[in-house]
Protein backbone atom coordinates (compact mmCIF):
# COMPACT_ATOMS: atom_id res chain seq x y z
CA UNK A 1 0.00 0.00 0.00
CA UNK A 2 1.49 3.47 -0.83
CA UNK A 3 0.72 6.57 0.81
CA UNK A 4 -0.67 9.53 -1.82
CA UNK A 5 -1.40 12.17 0.55
CA UNK A 6 -1.20 12.50 4.35
CA UNK A 7 -2.74 16.08 5.95
CA UNK A 8 -4.02 17.65 9.09
CA UNK A 9 -7.00 19.37 8.47
CA UNK A 10 -7.59 20.71 11.71
CA UNK A 11 -5.09 20.47 14.68
CA UNK A 12 -6.03 22.00 18.53
CA UNK A 13 -2.99 24.17 17.86
CA UNK A 14 -3.73 25.46 14.25
CA UNK A 15 -4.13 29.13 13.96
CA UNK A 16 -4.99 29.06 10.43
CA UNK A 17 -8.61 26.66 11.63
CA UNK A 18 -10.19 24.90 8.88
CA UNK A 19 -7.71 23.46 6.07
CA UNK A 20 -9.60 23.29 2.27
CA UNK A 21 -8.46 21.04 0.33
CA UNK A 22 -9.39 19.78 -3.29
CA UNK A 23 -7.30 16.91 -4.47
CA UNK A 24 -8.43 14.00 -7.35
CA UNK A 25 -7.01 10.88 -8.52
CA UNK A 26 -4.28 11.37 -11.15
CA UNK A 27 -4.18 8.64 -14.39
CA UNK A 28 -7.53 5.88 -14.35
CA UNK A 29 -8.28 6.42 -10.83
CA UNK A 30 -11.92 8.91 -10.12
CA UNK A 31 -11.33 9.90 -6.02
CA UNK A 32 -11.91 13.08 -4.98
CA UNK A 33 -11.23 14.45 -2.08
CA UNK A 34 -12.47 18.42 -0.90
CA UNK A 35 -12.99 20.07 2.40
CA UNK A 36 -14.57 23.29 3.28
CA UNK A 37 -16.48 25.57 5.46
CA UNK A 38 -20.29 26.17 5.18
CA UNK A 39 -21.49 30.04 5.24
CA UNK A 40 -25.21 31.51 5.74
CA UNK A 41 -27.97 30.63 7.95
CA UNK A 42 -28.15 27.81 10.61
CA UNK A 43 -24.80 26.23 8.74
CA UNK A 44 -22.66 29.47 9.31
CA UNK A 45 -19.49 27.87 10.20
CA UNK A 46 -19.68 23.86 9.68
CA UNK A 47 -16.59 22.20 8.26
CA UNK A 48 -17.52 19.14 5.14
CA UNK A 49 -15.14 16.94 3.89
CA UNK A 50 -16.28 15.37 0.97
CA UNK A 51 -14.98 11.96 0.00
CA UNK A 52 -15.54 9.91 -3.30
CA UNK A 53 -13.83 6.65 -3.87
CA UNK A 54 -14.72 6.39 -7.74
CA UNK A 55 -18.47 4.53 -6.57
CA UNK A 56 -19.18 5.53 -3.49
CA UNK A 57 -19.40 9.27 -2.05
CA UNK A 58 -20.20 11.00 1.22
CA UNK A 59 -20.01 14.10 3.27
CA UNK A 60 -18.67 13.78 6.78
CA UNK A 61 -19.45 16.95 9.36
CA UNK A 62 -16.37 17.59 11.49
CA UNK A 63 -18.37 20.09 13.58
CA UNK A 64 -21.35 18.17 14.11
CA UNK A 65 -18.69 14.94 16.07
CA UNK A 66 -18.09 13.65 12.29
CA UNK A 67 -21.07 12.87 11.68
CA UNK A 68 -22.17 12.13 8.21
CA UNK A 69 -24.55 13.96 6.24
CA UNK A 70 -25.14 12.44 2.90
CA UNK A 71 -23.87 9.63 0.51
CA UNK A 72 -24.27 8.16 -3.38
CA UNK A 73 -23.32 4.96 -4.34
CA UNK A 74 -24.50 4.50 -8.11
CA UNK A 75 -28.24 5.56 -8.11
CA UNK A 76 -28.38 4.78 -4.77
CA UNK A 77 -28.83 8.20 -2.46
CA UNK A 78 -27.55 7.27 1.20
CA UNK A 79 -29.49 9.74 3.41
CA UNK A 80 -33.70 11.31 4.19
CA UNK A 81 -34.85 13.97 3.04
CA UNK A 82 -35.25 16.06 6.56
CA UNK A 83 -37.58 18.84 7.42
CA UNK A 84 -34.31 20.10 8.80
CA UNK A 85 -32.74 21.39 5.04
CA UNK A 86 -29.14 21.87 6.18
CA UNK A 87 -26.28 20.79 8.50
CA UNK A 88 -26.97 23.21 11.95
CA UNK A 89 -23.86 24.45 13.55
CA UNK A 90 -24.01 23.42 17.59
CA UNK A 91 -23.97 27.06 18.10
CA UNK A 92 -27.42 27.31 17.34
CA UNK A 93 -29.13 23.89 19.05
CA UNK A 94 -30.21 24.06 22.53
CA UNK A 95 -30.98 20.77 23.51
CA UNK A 96 -32.68 21.59 26.01
CA UNK A 97 -35.75 22.66 24.13
CA UNK A 98 -39.01 21.40 23.72
CA UNK A 99 -38.43 19.17 26.91
CA UNK A 100 -34.94 17.77 26.27
CA UNK A 101 -35.79 16.70 22.10
CA UNK A 102 -33.85 20.33 21.09
CA UNK A 103 -31.10 17.46 19.77
CA UNK A 104 -33.90 16.97 16.47
CA UNK A 105 -33.19 20.61 15.74
CA UNK A 106 -30.47 19.39 14.00
CA UNK A 107 -31.05 16.14 12.54
CA UNK A 108 -31.04 15.39 9.10
CA UNK A 109 -27.73 13.05 8.96
CA UNK A 110 -27.98 9.69 6.62
CA UNK A 111 -25.20 8.73 10.30
CA UNK A 112 -25.25 10.50 13.22
CA UNK A 113 -23.71 8.63 16.48
CA UNK A 114 -25.76 9.10 19.65
CA UNK A 115 -23.55 9.04 23.53
CA UNK A 116 -21.26 9.17 24.89
CA UNK A 117 -22.32 9.74 28.06
CA UNK A 118 -26.12 9.25 27.68
CA UNK A 119 -28.35 8.40 24.51
CA UNK A 120 -31.84 7.36 23.83
CA UNK A 121 -35.14 9.19 25.74
CA UNK A 122 -34.95 12.41 27.57
CA UNK A 123 -34.73 12.22 31.30
CA UNK A 124 -34.10 13.16 34.89
CA UNK A 125 -31.49 10.38 36.04
CA UNK A 126 -29.83 9.90 39.85
CA UNK A 127 -26.35 9.81 39.85
CA UNK A 128 -23.14 9.65 41.90
CA UNK A 129 -20.24 12.54 42.29
CA UNK A 130 -17.14 11.51 42.74
CA UNK A 131 -18.12 11.84 46.68
CA UNK A 132 -20.33 9.33 46.53
CA UNK A 133 -23.45 11.85 46.76
CA UNK A 134 -26.69 11.03 44.88
CA UNK A 135 -27.63 14.21 42.62
CA UNK A 136 -30.43 14.68 39.47
CA UNK A 137 -28.80 15.42 35.79
CA UNK A 138 -31.01 16.22 33.34
CA UNK A 139 -30.16 14.04 30.37
CA UNK A 140 -31.06 15.13 26.54
CA UNK A 141 -32.38 13.31 23.90
CA UNK A 142 -29.94 11.41 22.45
CA UNK A 143 -26.69 13.05 24.16
CA UNK A 144 -24.00 15.31 23.34
CA UNK A 145 -21.23 13.94 20.62
CA UNK A 146 -23.52 14.74 17.33
CA UNK A 147 -23.57 18.56 18.68
CA UNK A 148 -19.22 18.50 19.74
CA UNK A 149 -17.23 19.90 17.18
CA UNK A 150 -14.13 18.00 16.50
CA UNK A 151 -11.18 19.55 17.61
CA UNK A 152 -8.55 17.43 15.62
CA UNK A 153 -9.42 15.99 11.69
CA UNK A 154 -7.20 14.58 9.10
CA UNK A 155 -6.73 12.84 5.79
CA UNK A 156 -4.91 10.19 4.33
CA UNK A 157 -4.97 8.87 1.01
CA UNK A 158 -3.35 5.41 -0.48
CA UNK A 159 -3.59 3.72 -3.63
CA UNK A 160 -6.15 1.61 -2.21
CA UNK A 161 -8.22 3.53 0.28
CA UNK A 162 -8.86 6.73 1.88
CA UNK A 163 -9.24 7.02 5.39
CA UNK A 164 -10.23 10.21 7.58
CA UNK A 165 -9.93 10.53 10.71
CA UNK A 166 -11.32 12.90 13.54
CA UNK A 167 -10.94 13.19 17.49
CA UNK A 168 -13.65 15.06 19.58
CA UNK A 169 -14.00 16.00 23.14
CA UNK A 170 -17.37 15.30 25.44
CA UNK A 171 -15.37 16.80 28.45
CA UNK A 172 -16.44 18.61 31.43
CA UNK A 173 -14.39 20.00 35.44
CA UNK A 174 -16.42 17.40 37.93
CA UNK A 175 -18.25 15.30 35.25
CA UNK A 176 -17.80 13.02 32.20
CA UNK A 177 -14.34 13.02 30.81
CA UNK A 178 -14.90 10.94 27.51
CA UNK A 179 -12.79 11.26 24.12
CA UNK A 180 -14.05 9.87 20.43
CA UNK A 181 -11.15 8.89 17.99
CA UNK A 182 -13.14 7.91 14.69
CA UNK A 183 -11.85 6.48 12.04
CA UNK A 184 -14.04 6.19 8.54
CA UNK A 185 -12.01 4.33 5.86
CA UNK A 186 -13.85 3.61 2.40
CA UNK A 187 -11.73 1.10 -0.51
CA UNK A 188 -11.66 2.92 -3.44
CA UNK A 189 -13.85 1.66 -6.16
CA UNK A 190 -16.28 0.04 -3.33
CA UNK A 191 -19.88 0.41 -2.01
CA UNK A 192 -17.99 -0.04 1.32
CA UNK A 193 -17.30 2.28 4.65
CA UNK A 194 -15.77 0.62 7.23
CA UNK A 195 -16.32 3.35 10.79
CA UNK A 196 -13.91 2.26 13.86
CA UNK A 197 -14.46 4.47 16.86
CA UNK A 198 -12.45 4.19 20.45
CA UNK A 199 -13.92 6.21 22.90
CA UNK A 200 -11.59 6.78 26.02
CA UNK A 201 -12.17 7.91 29.47
CA UNK A 202 -9.76 10.96 30.23
CA UNK A 203 -10.25 10.60 33.66
CA UNK A 204 -9.04 8.85 36.64
CA UNK A 205 -12.88 8.18 37.98
CA UNK A 206 -15.01 5.72 36.25
CA UNK A 207 -17.74 7.22 33.89
CA UNK A 208 -20.72 5.60 32.29
CA UNK A 209 -20.73 5.32 28.38
CA UNK A 210 -23.33 4.56 25.90
CA UNK A 211 -23.08 4.47 21.72
CA UNK A 212 -25.79 4.46 19.44
CA UNK A 213 -25.07 4.60 15.94
CA UNK A 214 -28.60 6.06 14.07
CA UNK A 215 -28.30 4.79 10.44
CA UNK A 216 -31.32 6.59 8.02
CA UNK A 217 -32.64 5.49 4.92
CA UNK A 218 -35.34 7.58 3.16
CA UNK A 219 -36.21 7.26 -0.70
CA UNK A 220 -35.07 5.21 -2.78
CA UNK A 221 -34.19 2.64 -0.67
CA UNK A 222 -37.27 3.54 1.36
CA UNK A 223 -40.71 3.00 -0.85
CA UNK A 224 -43.74 0.87 -0.85
CA UNK A 225 -42.16 -2.63 -0.36
CA UNK A 226 -39.23 -2.13 0.93
CA UNK A 227 -37.65 -4.83 3.13
CA UNK A 228 -35.77 -5.01 6.22
CA UNK A 229 -34.19 -8.52 6.95
CA UNK A 230 -32.06 -9.47 9.90
CA UNK A 231 -31.44 -12.37 12.15
CA UNK A 232 -33.60 -12.75 15.27
CA UNK A 233 -33.50 -14.21 18.95
CA UNK A 234 -36.08 -11.98 20.33
CA UNK A 235 -38.42 -9.17 18.18
CA UNK A 236 -40.37 -6.81 20.84
CA UNK A 237 -42.36 -3.42 20.35
CA UNK A 238 -40.67 -1.07 21.96
CA UNK A 239 -44.33 0.65 22.96
CA UNK A 240 -47.89 0.18 22.15
CA UNK A 241 -47.86 2.36 19.42
CA UNK A 242 -45.52 -0.22 18.07
CA UNK A 243 -47.74 -2.81 19.18
CA UNK A 244 -49.95 -2.03 16.62
CA UNK A 245 -47.48 -2.97 13.28
CA UNK A 246 -45.96 -5.82 15.02
CA UNK A 247 -47.38 -7.66 12.33
CA UNK A 248 -45.80 -5.96 8.99
CA UNK A 249 -42.49 -4.99 11.41
CA UNK A 250 -40.19 -6.16 8.46
CA UNK A 251 -42.31 -4.27 5.72
CA UNK A 252 -42.82 -0.71 4.52
CA UNK A 253 -45.81 1.57 3.13
CA UNK A 254 -45.36 4.51 1.29
CA UNK A 255 -45.26 8.01 2.86
CA UNK A 256 -48.78 8.40 4.96
CA UNK A 257 -49.12 12.34 6.37
CA UNK A 258 -50.13 11.83 9.94
CA UNK A 259 -47.83 8.22 10.65
CA UNK A 260 -46.90 8.02 14.39
CA UNK A 261 -43.45 6.74 14.49
CA UNK A 262 -42.76 2.77 15.69
CA UNK A 263 -39.97 1.46 17.25
CA UNK A 264 -38.47 -2.20 17.94
CA UNK A 265 -36.09 -3.69 19.97
CA UNK A 266 -33.43 -6.76 18.71
CA UNK A 267 -31.38 -9.11 20.00
CA UNK A 268 -29.95 -10.61 16.87
CA UNK A 269 -27.83 -13.46 16.55
CA UNK A 270 -24.68 -13.87 15.12
CA UNK A 271 -21.99 -15.81 14.37
CA UNK A 272 -21.29 -18.31 16.99
CA UNK A 273 -17.52 -17.39 18.05
CA UNK A 274 -17.12 -13.95 16.49
CA UNK A 275 -20.79 -12.95 17.20
CA UNK A 276 -20.68 -11.28 13.62
CA UNK A 277 -23.82 -10.31 12.28
CA UNK A 278 -26.04 -8.28 9.98
CA UNK A 279 -28.90 -6.17 9.00
CA UNK A 280 -29.78 -5.50 5.88
CA UNK A 281 -32.57 -2.77 4.18
CA UNK A 282 -33.22 -3.09 0.45
CA UNK A 283 -36.34 -1.61 -1.91
CA UNK A 284 -38.99 -3.20 -3.22
CA UNK A 285 -37.37 -4.63 -6.56
CA UNK A 286 -34.10 -6.26 -4.71
CA UNK A 287 -31.88 -4.58 -6.71
CA UNK A 288 -30.66 -1.31 -4.28
CA UNK A 289 -29.72 -2.42 -0.59
CA UNK A 290 -27.61 -0.75 2.52
CA UNK A 291 -26.31 -3.77 4.96
CA UNK A 292 -24.83 -3.24 8.22
CA UNK A 293 -22.11 -5.88 9.73
CA UNK A 294 -20.87 -5.65 13.39
CA UNK A 295 -19.98 -7.56 16.19
CA UNK A 296 -22.87 -8.29 18.77
CA UNK A 297 -19.55 -8.18 21.35
CA UNK A 298 -19.56 -4.17 19.74
CA UNK A 299 -23.32 -3.78 19.80
CA UNK A 300 -25.18 -6.04 21.18
CA UNK A 301 -28.53 -3.90 21.19
CA UNK A 302 -30.60 -2.92 18.09
CA UNK A 303 -33.12 -0.91 17.32
CA UNK A 304 -35.43 -0.61 14.21
CA UNK A 305 -36.90 2.88 13.79
CA UNK A 306 -39.92 3.43 11.28
CA UNK A 307 -41.17 6.50 10.10
CA UNK A 308 -42.86 6.23 7.66
CA UNK A 309 -44.53 9.68 7.41
CA UNK A 310 -45.31 12.36 4.89
CA UNK A 311 -42.57 13.45 2.75
CA UNK A 312 -42.62 16.84 4.10
CA UNK A 313 -42.30 15.13 7.22
CA UNK A 314 -39.52 12.94 7.04
CA UNK A 315 -40.34 9.69 5.08
CA UNK A 316 -37.05 7.92 6.99
CA UNK A 317 -36.25 4.25 9.01
CA UNK A 318 -32.79 4.25 11.04
CA UNK A 319 -30.89 0.53 11.59
CA UNK A 320 -29.62 1.57 14.69
CA UNK A 321 -26.65 -1.20 16.42
CA UNK A 322 -26.01 -0.06 19.97
CA UNK A 323 -24.74 -0.99 23.71
CA UNK A 324 -28.05 -0.69 25.30
CA UNK A 325 -31.63 0.10 23.86
CA UNK A 326 -32.48 4.16 23.61
CA UNK A 327 -34.92 4.22 26.93
CA UNK A 328 -33.87 6.47 29.35
CA UNK A 329 -30.10 5.78 30.91
CA UNK A 330 -31.54 5.05 34.34
CA UNK A 331 -33.89 2.13 33.37
CA UNK A 332 -30.82 0.83 31.11
CA UNK A 333 -28.63 0.81 34.08
CA UNK A 334 -31.04 -1.32 36.19
CA UNK A 335 -30.88 -4.28 33.15
CA UNK A 336 -27.51 -4.17 32.97
CA UNK A 337 -26.99 -2.26 29.80
CA UNK A 338 -25.17 1.16 30.67
CA UNK A 339 -20.87 0.09 29.81
CA UNK A 340 -18.66 1.41 32.71
CA UNK A 341 -15.44 2.91 31.33
CA UNK A 342 -12.53 2.72 34.05
CA UNK A 343 -9.97 5.67 34.24
CA UNK A 344 -8.14 5.88 31.02
CA UNK A 345 -10.09 2.69 29.51
CA UNK A 346 -10.85 2.60 26.44
CA UNK A 347 -13.47 0.44 24.21
CA UNK A 348 -13.23 -0.07 20.37
CA UNK A 349 -16.17 -0.67 17.84
CA UNK A 350 -16.33 -1.23 14.36
CA UNK A 351 -19.27 -0.40 12.62
CA UNK A 352 -19.63 -1.58 8.00
CA UNK A 353 -21.65 -0.47 5.95
CA UNK A 354 -21.78 -2.05 2.70
CA UNK A 355 -24.21 -0.28 -0.32
CA UNK A 356 -25.14 -3.45 -2.74
CA UNK A 357 -26.15 -2.56 -6.80
CA UNK A 358 -26.94 -5.79 -7.98
CA UNK A 359 -29.85 -8.20 -7.10
CA UNK A 360 -27.13 -11.34 -7.39
CA UNK A 361 -25.27 -9.41 -4.36
CA UNK A 362 -28.68 -8.56 -2.42
CA UNK A 363 -29.52 -12.40 -2.62
CA UNK A 364 -26.19 -13.06 -1.28
CA UNK A 365 -26.74 -10.98 1.45
CA UNK A 366 -29.76 -12.31 1.98
CA UNK A 367 -28.84 -15.72 1.84
CA UNK A 368 -25.93 -14.89 4.73
CA UNK A 369 -28.67 -13.67 6.84
CA UNK A 370 -31.06 -16.98 6.25
CA UNK A 371 -27.22 -18.49 7.37
CA UNK A 372 -27.68 -17.04 10.41
CA UNK A 373 -31.12 -17.33 11.30
CA UNK A 374 -30.40 -21.07 11.69
CA UNK A 375 -28.09 -20.50 14.69
CA UNK A 376 -31.30 -19.46 16.55
CA UNK A 377 -35.12 -19.91 16.88
CA UNK A 378 -36.74 -16.69 16.38
CA UNK A 379 -39.45 -15.32 19.13
CA UNK A 380 -41.83 -12.16 18.30
CA UNK A 381 -42.91 -10.25 20.75
CA UNK A 382 -46.96 -9.10 20.48
CA UNK A 383 -46.23 -6.33 22.93
CA UNK A 384 -44.02 -4.54 24.78
CA UNK A 385 -41.68 -6.67 27.13
CA UNK A 386 -40.17 -5.94 30.34
CA UNK A 387 -37.12 -7.05 29.65
CA UNK A 388 -36.78 -4.18 27.05
CA UNK A 389 -39.14 -1.81 27.74
CA UNK A 390 -40.29 0.13 30.81
CA UNK A 391 -44.08 0.05 29.71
Amino acid sequence: MKTLYKLSLLTPQSAEGFQAINLKGEGSADWSVKSYTLRGGLQDGVQVVEINNGKLSFAVLPTRGMGILRGQCGDIDLGWDSPVKDPVNPAFINQQERGGIGWLKGFNEWIVRCGLNSMGAPCTDTVLDYSGNEFDVSLTLHGNIANIPARAVSIEITDEAIILKGEVDETMMFGPALRLNTEIRTELGTGKMTITDTVTNLGGNPVEHQLLYHVNYGEPLLEKGSKFVAPIKQLAPRDPRAAEGIDAVGTYTAPEVGFVEQGYYYELAGKRGSRETMTMLRNAAGDMASVLRFSLKDFPCFTLWKNPAGKADGYVTGMEPATSYPNARGFERKKGRVITLAGGESRTTTLVIDNLDTKTAIKAAESEIKQLQKTAKATVHPEPIARFSDF
